[in-house]
């Protein structure tokens, strides 16, 4: 006998239904309340509110008024800014906002929404917004022949991103990072439009599901998501530069990192106990090649379990990082989400009581399976929660760890769907919602908890956490790598246009694993993909199991001598290093950057992503193929000098560089100041912060003038934060056939540790005669600390030493 089942509605296969996407209907009011205007419809309506005079937040919605507050991407201090005044004016067909910069119209049918700036150019144009049933929301928008697309964050494929669809899902992906794949860790749902000569930005504060596709439509791209609100920030440029500008302003800026951080960084999965950690430090230190930091990967700790470290493996951690330190070497443990299912394990146990754990609606928790098996996870949607983790850290901290490496917190789950299930409910802060709404924010929050745990119990010295996943505002908390990548050249290749998108996005502080992750790296490989990485603002060597082993010393002592250089190159830029991070702290302007950011109206260079710009005025172009010593490099306007020949070569076109496997091609345009130091075997190394200026295409002619303002502190505290920080503001300048150089210190409340200051004059355009108020002297006494001037002779560069006073000084270069 059969049952009513017999006669299920599905029997026959699913009914397909048409979705009927809709438009929010005619405009019906306006009103202002609180510094919001609702702009009513018939179906929902849109919710505007002006951020700055640049920068427009409209959340549209469907039904009843949304409820307004900002998601963790946006930084507070933007969300406390001043109520920027709009005039309203409706019209036949729209109703219009003007600020100081933006207009501002949303047409009456269905409230699509054209931005121009006050001269009329259009800026932006969204053709509809409509909403489907279940909730999805799909916007498109005006695409002219001549757009180009950047940002996104970490995505694959080139800089240019017009041809290319992408969705905003981090997910875990060890398969081969190619081209095609449409998402993986981060997220990061910025979208930068430039056309006509103009930039602006669209940011979809949306921390579910969103797919950007500027492949499928021809004329126009789509800005869409699958749940949650269509909560859309404009962001104004004209420039490229203005949008990352404000973009960071409104979801936050690198802190600046403590200056081990930007050291050199070696890591494996794993270092398996306690004596290769320490051999390996030991060897760093012998060998004679700099290094901060040392990775601890899952294997330390005790079957996986986070805040533990194995007894047999690694007997006394708190020994082996105190000889780490005292070589200059700190130690970065891996952290996982993933709390193995133990109830003899106290953070387990803890958790459980404490109902820090996702759950279901039904109450049921969430097991997910990873490195240690059945595992729970914490609900870092609660501050509670995430304040518990943030204590924990103390397990590290106490032993003098100043670093966590933050993994797997997409998060990533070994099932099916590689994540948590999608109605895992998190409590939000008592505004629950499901792990489909809130998915890419895990990361972000995770990392959140650490840092802030970090910089409570270090004693006001500055934390470092490194992420794999993040969102929109994770550059407020942690470094991010770009994940599993491959020993492949052409993973080298691509790391290229994929940081230097991230730096767009606010992620500057990025970089990939140099030599590749899985597979096998060559000596080739690692040394080409080391040159790069060494001038990458994040520089970590990290190789997989049972790949050959990529330590600098690895494949002889041809390819560690060189490696020894570019390694310790980086170190010796270390001060200018540093100048650009404060720089990316204080502006949001990335270390690393596409030409294009620096050259927008340069056709040449809208999607090229081979060659890259450390700040403004450093050309480095990488050798990523194998078997090549020559490449082409284009040099943009202004006249460019080669870092270690000296050669000087007009721009505005492509030359050929000779890069024999030794050689990376380095350009530095004239005009600029470079700041050098000491070599160093780790960013505390000694006591000596001398520091060199050196002064490209110097001229005592014309009108030549260059300046550089250097910033320093003690690179380890917040003293900052309270003015205990330096600014050296350098000045050069043809006069009358005089080159002058002047010095001044507008702030020097930090002293740094070097009795004298010293320029070079790298291949100078005259020959100078003397240098008013000092006495030519020798190189070998200018080495031995005398001051005075002295003419390189195999270089051409002048050279002159002075005394580092606090009141600067002033000297004149006389051409002969």
């Amino acid at each position: 006998m059969e049952g009513s089942e017999a006669i299920r509605p599905d029997k026959d296969g699913p009914v397909i239904v048409q979705e009927a996407w809709e438009n929010l209907g005619m405009y019906t009011g306006v009103e202002k309340r609180e510094g919001t205007y609702w702009v009513r419809t018939e179906r929902g309506g849109a919710a505007v509110e002006f951020v700055t005079d640049d920068m427009l937040r409209i959340k549209y919605f469907l039904g009843n008024d949304p409820e307004m507050s900002t998601t963790v991407a946006i930084d507070p201090a933007a969300a406390a800014g001043g109520e920027v005044q709009a005039q309203l004016e409706e019209t036949e067909g729209g109703v219009r906002f003007r600020t100081a910069s933006l207009e501002v119209t949303l047409d009456k049918l269905g409230l699509s929404m054209t931005v121009r700036d006050r001269e009329g150019n259009v800026l932006a144009e969204q053709k509809s917004i409509t909403f489907s049933p279940d909730g999805s929301a799909f916007g498109v928008y005006d695409m002219p022949q001549d757009s180009h697309f950047y940002g996104l964050g970490e995505k694959s494929s080139f800089l240019d991103k017009r041809g290319e669809r992408y969705t905003n899902w981090n997910t875990d992906v060890y398969a081969p990072h190619m081209p095609e794949i449409e998402a993986l860790y981060e997220s990061i749902p910025l979208l930068i439009h430039m056309h006509g000569g103009i930039s602006c930005g669209l940011f979809l504060d949306n921390p579910g599901r969103s797919d950007f596709d500027m492949r499928s439509h021809g004329v126009a791209f789509t800005v869409s998501c699958t749940t949650g609100s269509y909560d859309l920030y404009f962001i104004n440029g004209p420039e490229l530069k203005d949008v990352v500008k404000r973009y960071t302003a409104l979801t936050g800026r690198i802190n600046l990192p403590p200056k081990w951080a930007i050291g050199y960084h070696q890591s494996r999965y794993s270092y398996m106990n306690q004596q290769e950690v320490l051999e390996l430090g030991r060897t760093f230190r012998a060998k004679q090649i700099p290094c901060d930091v040392i990775y601890l990967d899952i294997h330390y700790m005790d079957e996986y379990r986070v805040f533990t470290f194995d007894p047999v493996r690694f007997p006394d951690p708190a020994g082996m990082i105190r000889e780490l330190r005292e070589m200059g070497i700190r130690i970065v443990p891996i952290v996982d989400p993933g709390v193995k299912k133990d109830a003899k394990y106290p953070i387990y146990q803890e958790g459980i009581r404490e109902d820090h754990f996702c759950r279901k609606l039904e109450g049921d928790l969430f097991f997910g399976e990873v490195w240690p098996g059945t595992s729970a996870f914490p609900d870092f949607t609660d501050d509670r929660t995430a304040k518990w983790w943030a204590d924990q850290h103390a397990f590290y901290t106490e032993l003098g760890i100043e670093g966590i490496w933050n993994d797997m917190n997409e998060p990533a789950v070994f099932n099916e769907s590689k994540t948590m299930d999608l109605d895992v409910m998190h409590r939000n802060n008592g505004k629950p919602l499901t792990h489909e709404e809130l998915h890419n924010i895990y990361g972000l929050l995770m990392s959140k908890s650490t840092f802030e745990g970090l910089k409570e119990q270090l004693d006001r010295r500055r934390p470092f956490v490194l992420t794999r996943a993040g969102y929109a505002g994770i550059q407020r908390y942690a470094a991010v790598w770009t994940g599993d990548n491959r020993s492949f050249w052409e993973h080298m290749a691509m790391a290229m246009p994929m940081v230097l998108n991230m730096g767009l996005s606010g992620l500057a502080f990025a970089g990939p694993d140099i030599g590749g992750f899985a597979h096998h790296t060559s000596a080739e490989l690692l040394i080409r993909w080391t040159q790069m990485g060494v001038f990458f603002p994040y520089c970590r060597n990290h190789s997989a199991l049972e790949t050959v082993r990529q330590e600098p010393w690895s494949f002889g002592e041809e390819a560690e001598a060189i490696l020894r250089e570019y390694i310790g190159l980086r170190y010796r830029w270390m001060p200018q290093l540093y100048n650009l991070f404060h720089e990316a702290a204080v502006t949001g302007l990335p270390v690393i950057r596409p030409l294009i950011l620096e050259y927008p109206h340069d056709p040449n260079v809208t999607n090229l992503c081979d060659q890259f710009l450390l700040g403004d005025n450093v050309l480095i172009a990488p050798v990523y193929r194998p078997d090549t010593d020559h490449r082409a490099v284009y040099l943009p306007e202004g006249t460019w000098l080669d870092y270690w020949t000296g050669e000087a070569h007009e721009g505005g076109r492509y030359i050929l560089a000779h890069s024999p496997l030794s050689v990376l091609p380095v350009y530095v345009k004239a005009g600029s100041i470079i700041a050098e130091g000491p070599l160093k075997q780790h960013a505390e190394d000694g006591a000596d912060d001398a520091v060199t200026f050196h002064v490209y295409g110097a001229d005592a002619e014309g009108d030549f003038a260059a300046s550089y303002r250097l910033y320093e502190d003690d690179g380890v505290s917040y003293g900052y934060e309270v003015g205990a920080y330096s600014e050296l503001e350098l000045k050069v300048r043809a006069e009358q056939g005089r080159l002058v150089l002047s010095c001044a210190y507008p702030h020097r409340q930090y002293e740094a540790k070097r009795e004298s200051l010293r320029f070079v004059l790298r291949r100078p355009k005259f020959r100078p005669a003397e240098v008013e108020g000092l006495g030519q002297v020798t190189l070998e006494q200018m080495e031995q600390g005398a001051l005075g001037w002295a003419v390189d002779g195999q270089s051409g560069d002048l050279i002159i030493q002075v005394q580092d006073r606090p009141e600067g000084g002033q000297w004149a270069v006389i051409s002969a």
